[in-house]
């Protein structure tokens, strides 16, 4: 039987050798309806307690709220492990006042009103994010990227750069200038997802010229 991705609608992509569903992996546009959100296609999340289904982005994001004025955007067919935090500018303290405590948050009225730090989160397409990585206000993550376990993430990050630690630093990138422009260029993510299936042999092989062949 040809391989073919599972439908982008299905909450559990996932399907064990038995024919159970795996819980605790989900396609987050699938769960996910807020309004300061933003998910592609295919993008699945992992945990292994996982939330009842509408509460993911509580999990991920859990200072994103419905009035926040700031926006957590996620590409296509990212992968995201057990215990990656999203913490965006609504985590964030006033810092210009004498005192950092966060009177407006218990005014009812100034806390729908007033935003201290409104920097967003957006991270690009198939973008790995391992355990317990920390993405921070401002972050934009490049496409192709590896955010290792326990990497605290600001900044920008370049597209297919590997990067670890606390702050989190380049270790290298995945492959040449060369191949990841071409790469970017021809944006397979984008792609029908019966082209995708084709692609999946040159895909796994790293192989970019066969990738090109196939657009």
């Amino acid at each position: 039987m040809p391989f073919a991705l599972p439908p982008a609608d299905a909450v559990h992509p996932i399907i064990l050798p038995d024919g159970t569903p795996h819980a605790g992996t989900v396609h987050l546009r699938a769960v996910i309806d807020h309004p300061c959100v933003e998910v592609g296609a295919h993008t699945y999340a992992s945990d292994f307690d996982p939330p009842p289904s509408d509460g993911w982005v509580s999990r991920l994001a859990p200072y994103l709220f419905p009035f926040s004025k700031d926006r957590l955007v996620i590409g296509k067919f990212c992968q995201i492990a057990h215990g990656v935090r999203f913490i965006g500018g609504s985590a964030n303290h006033e810092t210009r006042g004498l005192s950092t405590y966060p009177f407006m948050v218990f005014d009812r009225e100034a806390m729908q009103g007033t935003q201290p730090d409104t920097r967003g989160i957006e991270i690009g397409h198939d973008v790995w994010l391992g355990t317990g990585a920390l993405v921070l206000a401002g972050a934009r993550i490049g496409s192709g990227a590896i955010i290792g376990a326990g990497a605290v993430v600001r900044g920008e990050i370049p597209p297919y750069a590997v990067v670890t630690g606390n702050p989190a630093q380049v270790v290298r990138l995945r492959f040449t200038e060369d191949e990841i422009a071409r790469l970017l260029r021809l944006a397979w993510w984008d792609w029908p997802p019966e082209r995708i299936a084709a692609a999946r042999p040159a895909l796994e092989a790293a192989d970019v010229a066969a990738l090109e062949a196939l657009a």
